[in-house]
């Protein structure tokens, strides 16, 4: 197949255009910037129509990752350029899409689980789940979440391909093994810094790298799955769960706690936001397990043993 993702240069794409590459397939990245890769990048500035067009007629998939990063203060500029972000790049696509002789059969627009609201209570499955933006008061604030529910109001595309326009990737970053929030979390644990975060019971959603390629396969295969569809492991489990099954991975017994205040002052200090630590994503992929999908690391103490070893393997080399 030809695949083309706009936006790949971060994490998840170098995950998925590896994945592609290696299964055989042709992979194509748009991004503002041109640099050397196992992969073709192409040029693109998100905004205006170009000559990297050519890369999408006759493709057969096209999965956008484009979008500011979440990973930031949430003041005004910075919550309008998430929403524009996504909002400019998906509304260009789908005109492009939409004039091609040849369009690629399947669209996949990746959102983010943190379109849901913080959920103690239950889990949130694509029927039923409930959208975020209106959460009361800091520690969760529910400012990204209203960006990202008007984003997920407005991409409803006029003339829609197979796709699901939006799929959150629950947590995707912990699916790598040396980069990301995972790596983050191992060093807080390695350093006595990885007990809970918060009161700890907020739920973490997380999904093993290998799974979510699986996931992206599983989905391109499958006619049927169109709309929302959640990418994330099935079992979710609270920050204090979370972080004593990455201790145990590491074989380290303690963990200082980080009281709320701490986190707000050290995410201001980063300029990040304490709602990426303290609000709790309970997200289930019902529609993927309705649908026949397995996953090779469905609880979280067995992947972060894997990718702890995967970590140590780096190390050596």
């Amino acid at each position: 197949m030809r695949i083309v993702i706009p936006g790949g240069t971060g994490q998840i794409g170098h995950v998925l255009a590896r994945h592609f590459q290696s299964a055989g397939h042709e992979a194509t990245v748009l991004s503002r910037q041109v640099a050397a890769a196992p992969w073709r990048i192409v040029q693109w500035d998100g905004v205006t129509a170009g000559t990297w067009i050519s890369a999408l007629e006759g493709s057969d998939v096209c999965i956008n990752l484009a979008g500011r990063s979440v990973n930031c203060r949430y003041h005004a500029k910075n919550r309008q350029a998430i929403y524009d972000s996504r909002i400019k790049t998906t509304r260009l696509l789908n005109d492009v899409i939409a004039n091609l002789r040849e369009p690629p059969r399947v669209w996949l627009n990746a959102s983010t689980a943190t379109i849901y609201r913080h959920a103690l209570d239950r889990a949130m499955e694509e029927e039923g789940g409930e959208l975020g933006g209106n959460e009361p008061a800091r520690p969760i604030p529910g400012t990204s979440p209203s960006a990202l529910r008007r984003i997920g109001k407005k991409l409803s595309l006029p003339r829609p391909r197979r796709a699901p326009a939006n799929s959150p990737c629950a947590v995707p970053s912990l699916s790598a093994p040396i980069d990301g929030a995972f790596d983050v979390f191992l060093h807080l644990v390695r350093y006595g810094l990885g007990g809970a975060q918060g009161t700890g019971r907020q739920f973490v959603s997380w999904i093993h790298e290998a799974d979510f390629t699986r996931a992206i396969d599983f989905v391109l295969a499958r006619e049927e799955l169109k709309g929302v569809v959640n990418l994330a492991a099935p079992h979710p489990l609270p920050n204090r769960e979370f972080m004593k099954a990455l201790r145990d991975a590491l074989g380290i017994s303690f963990g200082l706690p980080a009281n709320t205040w701490m986190i707000e002052m050290g995410t201001f200090l980063l300029r990040t936001e304490s709602e990426l630590v303290l609000k709790s994503r309970r997200v289930i992929p019902g529609r993927l397990l309705d649908a026949g999908c397995r996953f090779l690391f469905s609880e979280w103490p067995d992947a972060a043993r894997d990718l702890v070893r995967q970590w140590r393997e780096n190390r050596t080399r």
